[in-house]
């Protein structure tokens, strides 16, 4: 497969989720970055684009420049990764779509619903697609479960359990010179959600992506406890899904000792699921009634959704990168067959997040009152 021609913006020196993405975008060979508006600041976007080894003459001091320029030209970029603080995505996704440029954009797809619904329309409009990545949709392990569900292995969904749980926000590390804190603490730039937005997305996502289920309504207590914070660090929230099933999400920055703790929970009328983020390699099956059943990736067990996305034997340990680079490979997939990615989150699942974050504000501003998201 020839390789698609990759821009990207933001990500330039410092940031962390730039790397990530370029990482994953070339770990199968799918892609080669070509162009960047790295940095808003110039000298950073220039030493940012050496470091990469792009052309200079492709290193741009705007994103606006950039989609103006590379669509004018017969060898610019094909596709775009969006890697920006979160008031930048809708712009610059905005920017591209109406040149026909692909957007790769990092979650959340934007700072607020109203933002959201306006690149929603933009999207519909473009011939270009539009591709979130909710990377832990991508874990194999995720797809086994999710194909256990679809397959009527847990019978009747009755309960979804949900929790990302962080300790890095303990303290106002924002106040202390953290670039990655700074921005995802500030309204203006991450919007209106802070855990909610950063990692209570991702939540809410993954739920949604194993269970085929939306959330018809809800009712959130958000807080803020580091004195002087401007968006919440926690969040409990009471879900209603389709078909009666019921649910929680608790996400929370400020839990002292917990690194990276996503772990889902599903519960129906013949069985249960486990899955921890940070043992991704093992999913937890129990039939109703039965001893508990452990599925490893590319293990006994494992089934054909699971096993499309590993790329190694059992026993050796794929993550964070791996589930990354997987949405990246159906991102090039689809863009060269030209079909549809059922498994790629998108402008959909992107409006669903956005609504959640605000419907949850709403209610618990509103002293946990149910809303509809």
């Amino acid at each position: 497969m020839e390789r698609i021609r990759l821009g990207m913006v933001g990500g330039g020196e410092g940031a962390f989720i730039g790397d990530v993405h370029r990482m994953a975008a070339r770990l199968d060979g799918r892609f080669v970055l070509v162009a960047g508006a790295l940095s808003s600041d110039p000298e950073r976007a220039r030493r940012s684009a050496e470091a990469l080894g792009l052309d200079p003459s492709r290193s741009y001091d705007s994103f606006e420049n950039m989609a103006e320029a590379e669509a004018a030209r017969d060898d610019g970029i094909e596709a775009v990764s969006i890697v920006t603080p979160n008031h930048l995505h809708a712009t610059a996704a905005k920017a591209f779509l109406s040149r026909g440029i692909h957007v790769i954009c990092d979650k959340p797809m934007t700072a607020t619903r109203e933002e959201a619904e306006s690149l929603a329309d933009i999207a519909r409009q473009s011939t270009a697609r539009f591709i979130l990545t909710h990377n832990y949709s991508g874990y194999p392990m995720i797809r086994q479960a999710r194909e256990l569900v679809t397959k009527g292995d847990l019978g009747t969904l009755r309960l979804i359990h949900v929790e990302y749980l962080q300790d890095w926000l303990t303290d106002p590390v924002e106040k202390e010179g953290s670039k990655q804190a700074e921005w995802r603490t500030d309204p203006e730039r991450a919007g209106a959600g802070g855990a909610l937005g950063d990692i209570g997305t991702h939540a809410h996502h993954l739920a949604c992506f194993v269970s085929g289920l939306k959330v018809e309504s809800l009712s959130a207590d958000v807080h803020r406890f580091v004195e002087g914070r401007l968006l919440d660090d926690n969040a409990h929230i009471m879900l209603r899904y389709e078909e009666g099933v019921r649910g929680t999400l608790i996400c929370s920055q400020i839990a002292p000792g917990q690194e990276n703790g996503l772990t889902l929970r599903l519960f129906g009328s013949k069985g249960g699921l486990v899955w921890h983020q940070e043992k991704p390699n093992e999913l937890w099956f129990t039939p109703h009634g039965e001893a508990t059943r452990r599925i490893t990736r590319n293990g006994a067990g494992a089934g054909e959704a699971a096993n499309a996305v590993s790329r190694i034997p059992g026993g050796h340990p794929e993550g964070y990168l791996e589930a990354f680079a997987n949405l990246y490979v159906e991102v090039a997939e689809a863009l060269r067959s030209g079909q549809a990615a059922t498994a790629l989150p998108g402008i959909q699942e992107g409006l669903d997040g956005m609504r959640f974050v605000a419907a949850c504000v709403r209610s618990s501003d509103a002293n946990g009152e149910w809303v509809t998201p």
